[in-house]
């Protein structure tokens, strides 16, 4: 079989190699390249490809359809939006994710975001270099607020677990409500986890029903005291509603680290000039840890379709 890998996975070629030594003792190939945005170019690499495997870049119909070999996409990310999965469909191309490697990596970007806008961090910190005081910017602690789970799958269940142990009272949202979860989660409607939550966290997958599920009607259910934390996906949210409600203080803040657009993003984006927000570069999946996690996951996906066996499938 022959294997290309059309980006990085951010793992060191020590890590990496060790994968491709064991696909190549089998009798497959394995090329990897930088990623690139262009579509001829992501043709050219993956020409007579059995596998592609990728991240979070674009795999569009053209590339999947140029490629008549392609048997199988391997995605190194949670989140399947940005492949055309209709055209895999078409062509028979079995597609698989590595869900559960960024778990751990997500939520401690959500709770950091938390602390930094309850506590006012990032504002006392630009006072405290202009030689200035906490003047005006005392926070407010965890403990006791009333956090909402958008989407309680795998990491937004990490999230609420760790808000739990943090003396938060946790109650959650999501179609399709677990069996299995703990007693400290109170499913309401969506309505409900936005009047009643002091802070909202977003962790559904970007769907057709999920497409500005956070819209301007539900961000006016708000507290003006609440925060909005997406660390979901961009398309979740109406970006300009919620810069709206941020500018005329109809909530206190919001911590944003994904956006319609992977960024770079125009410096102009609504929520790059709205209030009381924090804002990075769609950075909560990435750590040393969850970037190894993720290797691990896509080899051993890998390994297992071409053992016959499919596992982590999307179709």
């Amino acid at each position: 079989m022959k294997i290309v890998l059309l980006e990085s996975l951010a793992v060191t070629d020590e890590y990496l190699g060790k994968f491709v030594k064991e696909l190549e003792a089998k009798g497959h190939t394995f090329e990897a390249f930088e990623k690139s945005a262009d579509v001829a170019t992501q043709i050219e690499q993956s020409k007579d490809a059995d596998v592609i495997m990728i991240g979070n870049m674009p795999l569009s119909g053209e590339v999947i359809k140029a490629n008549e070999n392609l048997k199988f996409i391997d995605v190194a990310f949670t989140g399947v939006d940005h492949v055309d999965l209709e055209a895999a469909k078409e062509m028979g191309v079995a597609v698989s994710n590595a869900s559960g490697y960024a778990n751990q990596a997500v939520a401690e970007l959500v709770l950091g975001v938390i602390f930094n806008l309850l506590r006012n961090v990032s504002k006392t910190e630009i006072e405290c270099r202009k030689g200035g005081t906490m003047a005006g910017l005392r926070g407010s602690e965890l403990r006791g607020k009333t956090v909402g789970i958008v989407g309680y799958g795998a990491i937004g269940a990490q999230t609420a677990e760790m808000c739990h142990l943090l003396g938060c009272d946790i109650i959650a949202y999501d179609e399709y409500q677990r069996e299995d979860a703990p007693s400290y989660v109170t499913y309401k409607s969506l309505e409900e986890v936005m009047s009643e939550s002091d802070i909202v966290s977003l962790h559904c997958p970007l769907l057709p029903s999920t497409t500005g599920l956070i819209n301007k009607e539900r961000i006016a259910l708000m507290k003006e005291t609440a925060f909005l934390i997406n660390a979901a996906r961009g398309p979740v949210v109406d970006s300009e509603a919620l810069a709206e409600a941020l500018n005329n203080d109809k909530i206190k803040g919001a911590g944003i680290d994904v956006f319609e657009i992977e960024p770079p993003l125009n410096v102009d984006h609504p929520l790059l000039l709205s209030k009381n927000t924090i804002v990075t570069p769609h950075i909560a999946y990435a750590s040393d840890e969850s970037m190894e996690r993720r290797a691990d996951i896509v080899f051993d996906s890998l390994n297992s379709w071409l053992d016959g066996k499919q596992i982590n499938k999307i179709i």
